[in-house]
């Protein structure tokens, strides 16, 4: 396998290179972002039960207050 190095830069989500050059549509490419700082997103998990047969014990229960009903 042949390989190639090329510079350019991104432009409005673009890889945009140096020169003017231009490559063939369809052509594999790899692209290597040397000094790039990315920041690790934070990942929030939905809670999980140990014991899923647990399950019933979260079941909603609706009970309804009478209009008239005093504190």
């Amino acid at each position: 396998m042949d390989v190639a190095t090329f510079e350019g830069v991104v432009e409005q989500g673009q890889i945009r290179l140096k020169n003017g050059m231009s490559l063939p549509d369809k052509l594999k490419v790899y692209v290597i972002v040397p000094d790039l700082q990315t920041t690790r997103q934070p990942q929030i998990h939905s809670p999980r039960l140990v014991h899923p047969e647990q399950a019933s014990d979260f079941k909603m229960e609706v009970t309804e207050v009478a209009p008239d009903a005093k504190l």
